[in-house]
């Protein structure tokens, strides 16, 4: 995760200039996360998102920013406060449009979230509605990289308990990554994240 964050920060904090001020306030959210300042960064980009109601981007990355954060979070509360924000922020752009890749994979990922947190409790529970919110993904833009390579990640992640061939899963790795070679981003602040960690699962497919 500290990978995404370090590649989004370095591309968008390239773009700050004399730029508006929806443009500005982002590529200072961006900054604030890059150097690990969190709740910062999610205040940021919170205030954003209630001032600019048009864009699904901020608060995607309310989301995204707590979410990611929530994997390395010990404490139980602090985790559930996070992974609270990231779905109240998400639900938010739920409404208003059903029809967005990446949101249905950044709602994988809070489900995500909350298996590792508690695989006995939780694993159960949220596995099947991560499978089904990156089948929804998929189904919305099958060349979505993130939602072909999450899929992917999360199944080859179970693997070991659930039994399943992993061949298969390392072939989505490949199409992933493929993806991520011809994937052009609608805006600057478009979601682009995942290369990294794809390219770490594919070497492990191939040990």
């Amino acid at each position: 995760m500290t990978k995404i964050i370090t590649v989004i920060t370095l591309f968008i904090c390239s773009l700050l200039s004399a730029q508006p001020q929806f443009e500005q306030g982002m590529g200072k959210a961006f900054q604030l996360w890059g150097e690990g300042k969190t709740t910062e960064a999610s205040a940021m980009f919170e205030r954003i998102a209630a001032a600019e109601k048009t864009s699904w981007l901020p608060n995607y990355y309310v989301a995204l920013v707590n979410t990611t954060a929530a994997f390395s979070e010990k404490d139980r509360t602090k985790l559930e406060l996070m992974l609270t924000k990231a779905q109240d922020a998400l639900d938010t752009e739920m409404i208003k449009d059903q029809n967005n890749s990446e949101l249905y994979v950044m709602q994988a990922l809070i489900y995500t979230a909350w298996v590792v947190a508690d695989p006995m409790t939780n694993g159960q529970k949220y596995s099947i509605k991560v499978m089904e919110a990156y089948a929804k993904a998929k189904a919305l833009d099958p060349n979505n990289p993130r939602a072909v390579f999450g899929e992917a990640d999360y199944q080859l992640g179970g693997a070991k308990w659930t039994g399943v061939d992993t061949k298969p899963l390392c072939v989505e790795v490949d199409k992933a990554i493929e993806l991520f070679a011809t994937f052009k981003p609608e805006t600057p602040f478009s979601p682009k994240w995942g290369l990294e960690r794809a390219l770490e699962v594919q070497k492990g497919c191939k040990k």
